[in-house]
């Protein structure tokens, strides 16, 4: 729905509101018409409930809403004597409509001074738990989120099993977009293994069903820093490939909800009104090659070649030594039939170091020449582009117009139409969108261009375009905790102190913060005992 029909719904709303509670206002001393005024309804409410003013926030923010109305229903029915399990069920299953029994039928009177406290320890536990919810999701969608690391993509840059806060703050919060769905879970509830939120089940092809008329238009509220070349983002993949966790599928976009698509940490390489071109696997923006941070690693595969086969034991511990020194994981292969490995990644540091060792003949990163136009975005077919070799294209920037032809409309009509509403449609080889021939297009919103630092191993925008500004929530900010082979099995964990409370982004060796975290917390931990023991004293 649009902003205009969400508005003609919640007014629906109040006049609901209001005709089965405004014998409940009166009777607690307010005025009847009181019951019917939006937002000043809801603040009236709370005083005669005798809940503070901020709760009237909570009703109206997205998946948090879904905890405090019926708490709010509930609380309206214990301030008029209903309190008991039964009231509770009933005002919770028929989605407060038992509010219009006490208003019309029920003999109720409205209880002053009643005790906010719950009667028993069972409701003080589901109450506490209530609005642990609440504020964890509060934090979760507006401010901070917990991601971890799943594949090699950055890796170097960010490691798998890597745990990092997302900032929601830095490009302003995004409200969600599904509104009815389960606090502080994605796409899939762990262990249930069901979907999250309430959706269609036709996945494969968008769709006006009532499910998705109940998604909210996209808003975000202001950042305090715009997304720039080489930050590191995470956003929602733009043409998601995963239906679920465990279902990947490289040629299928299913249309999900913005905010429900597949969660992705990549690399801005390219923003809005560049011109992006990938030679030899490096990027040129605007004619001139991209120069990473500090802390990146840009990793490329390779082929390693020795003088001496390996043939004892101790040849092979001497093979594995080298590949530790060099900082290379387990990512390699042997091909019998040239007597070659081949290195999945491997950073210009890590070559350096294998290319001096005694028993290498020689290290060759392997180059892409082959053209993989079908694989590639935009997939027509048409452009002899590779993983290495790639454009050039342009970004697109809100605002800017572009001229169309049959040759580019292949680039841009993924964002003409799924990301900006529109019905593109070529034939005869003309351009018609929304059923009005077209021969220019001017853009919306913003765009990206994201990219893994692990070149040859990385699915983006090579693969699926453009990311779209309102695909993106986040940006990585602080590594909590990191954990070297998270994928297998606890036993075989190990903990990279060197990483745990560190920044991600910044110039220089990566600290650690977590000591001068813990004696933080020891400080104020013994601070507070001595206080409270001075207090006793006094």
């Amino acid at each position: 729905m649009n902003w205009t029909q969400w508005f003609i719904f919640l007014l629906i709303l109040q006049v609901i509101h209001g005709l089965g509670t405004w014998k409940l206002y009166v009777k607690a001393g307010r005025k009847a018409w009181e019951a019917f005024v939006p937002v000043y309804n809801a603040v009236v409410l709370m005083k005669i409930i005798s809940r503070p003013w901020w709760w009237v926030i909570l009703m109206f923010l997205p998946i948090v809403n879904l905890i405090m109305i019926p708490a709010a229903w509930v609380e309206t029915a214990r301030a008029f004597g209903k309190d008991s399990k039964i009231d509770a069920l009933l005002c919770i299953i028929t989605l407060g409509f038992y509010l219009y029994y006490l208003n019309y039928i029920a003999e109720v009177n409205y209880v002053e001074n009643r005790k906010l406290k719950p009667k028993t320890s069972s409701g003080e536990w589901i109450t506490s738990i209530l609005f642990a919810i609440v504020a964890a999701t509060i934090v979760h969608t507006y401010f901070f989120q917990p991601f971890v690391i799943p594949s090699s993509s950055l890796e170097k840059s960010l490691l798998v099993g890597d745990f990092l806060i997302v900032s929601k703050l830095h490009y302003g919060p995004r409200a969600p977009m599904t509104t009815v769905g389960a606090p502080m879970v994605h796409d899939t509830i762990p262990v249930l293994k069901t979907k999250s939120y309430l959706y269609n089940d036709n996945f494969e092809e968008r769709n006006t069903s009532w499910i998705n008329k109940l998604q909210l238009p996209y808003f975000r509220l202001p950042g305090f820093e715009n997304i720039e070349r080489n930050d590191i983002i995470v956003f929602n993949q733009p043409a998601d490939t995963l239906l679920n966790m465990n279902d990947f599928n490289p040629d299928r976009n299913y249309y999900k909800p913005i905010d429900k698509k597949t969660n992705l940490v990549k690399r801005c390489v390219g923003i809005a009104g560049d011109t992006l071109e990938i030679r030899n696997g490096y990027v040129f923006i605007n004619g001139v090659q991209n120069k990473l941070p500090p802390r990146s690693h840009l990793q490329f595969s390779y082929l390693l070649t020795l003088k001496k086969p390996i043939s004892t034991a101790g040849d092979e511990r001497t093979f594995y030594n080298m590949l530790d020194k060099a900082d290379i994981d387990d990512g390699f292969r042997f091909n019998p039939q040239d007597g070659t490995f081949y290195i999945a990644a491997a950073s210009t540091e890590a070559v350096n170091k294998l290319r001096v060792q005694p028993n290498v003949a020689s290290v060759v990163r392997i180059q892409r020449n082959t053209n993989e136009g079908d694989e590639l975005f935009p997939r027509n077919g048409n452009n002899s582009w590779n993983i290495d070799n790639f454009g050039p294209i342009w970004i697109p920037k809100a605002g800017s117009t572009i001229n169309l032809d049959i040759d580019n409309i292949s680039l841009y009509k993924r964002a003409i139409g799924e990301y900006e509403g529109n019905n593109v449609v070529t034939r005869d080889n003309q351009i018609f969108i929304n059923d009005q021939l077209a021969t220019s297009y001017t853009f919306k919103q913003d765009y990206y261009w994201a990219m893994g630092d692990n070149r040859h191993n990385s699915i983006d925008s090579r693969y699926w375009g453009f990311v779209p500004y309102n695909h993106v929530f986040g940006k990585p900010v602080f590594i909590w905790m990191s954990i070297d082979g998270i994928n297998d099995g606890v036993k075989n964990w190990s903990f990279r102190w060197d990483r745990i409370f560190t920044t991600v982004s910044g110039s220089g060796k990566r600290t650690s913060y977590l000591i001068p975290f813990i004696v933080l917390v020891l400080g104020i931990t013994f601070f507070n005992k001595w206080r409270k023991k001075k207090k006793a004293k006094a």
